[in-house]
């Protein structure tokens, strides 16, 4: 089992599995973005209250969980760096840092886009949107920060301390519309007593949140290929991919 964890912690080997991978993953990609962008703009039906525009629902709903979900990784990351001095825990983390900023500003941008015609403003401080963005300069922060210190080590520390102490902020964001008074529409899928779309709908939803998932995981990897390679750019499995041709 060690010897398992040792060989996923060692860059040579992720960068070979990495590179292997992520073609597959960006073109599974890209078939269910267009599979889900059509099932949802053209297939499903339009809303008994909000007629077409709830559609924007297939690109927010998936990036705003999406936000979450990438921030979860990255602090989780940031702690197995901190307790376990695994380096590549904080690649994982860095490379995560600017695609979950990505995903944020997204989903506060169609937020704002769906809630002009639907609250009849483009903006509110409504607690679900105000704890998102608290999450998007949570991001910004991480980046700010380890562009700040010089020292790499000190650096990565820095911002793995922010990044955990940081994940507070993820419930909030999930529970905000049950703990608050909120203009934010309550969960529809994740409901004790089952979804609350018809079935026309939800699966388009489902294939764009797998879309953004394998993109997340695409651009994951590519980034941590990028990362190890800067970070070990002296070692010697870098300089024999390097004369053999295969980076």
């Amino acid at each position: 089992m060690f010897k398992w964890i040792h060989k996923f912690g060692s860059p040579p080997f992720v960068y070979g599995v990495s590179k292997a991978i992520s073609p597959w993953i960006g073109v599974a990609s890209l078939i269910l973005f267009a599979w889900g962008l059509y099932m949802g703009l053209v297939k499903a039906p339009p809303d008994y209250e909000q007629g077409e525009v709830y559609r924007i629902i297939y690109v927010h709903v998936p990036a705003a969980w999406m936000s979450m979900f990438v921030y979860v990784v990255m602090a989780i990351s940031s702690a197995i760096f901190i307790i376990w001095r695994l380096k590549l825990a904080d690649v994982v983390a860095e490379s995560s840092a600017l695609i979950g900023a990505s995903f944020t500003f997204l989903a506060l941008v169609t937020g704002s886009i769906w809630g002009r015609p639907t609250w009849g403003t483009w903006w509110e401080w409504d607690a679900r949107l105000t704890s998102e963005l608290v999450l998007l300069f949570l991001y910004l922060g991480y980046m700010a920060l380890r562009a700040a210190i010089e020292h790499p080590q000190s650096a990565a520390r820095a911002a793995a301390i922010l990044a955990i102490v940081g994940v507070i902020n993820i419930p909030i964001i999930h529970f905000s519309v049950e703990w608050w008074n909120s203009l934010h529409q309550p969960a529809t899928i994740t409901r004790a007593d089952g979804p609350k779309m018809h079935i026309s709908m939800l699966i388009p939803l489902f294939i764009m949140l797998g879309a953004f998932q394998l993109y997340y995981f695409h651009h994951l990897l590519v980034k941590m290929r990028a990362g190890m390679l800067m970070r070990d750019r002296r070692a010697r499995w870098v300089s024999e991919r390097v004369e053999g041709g295969r980076l």
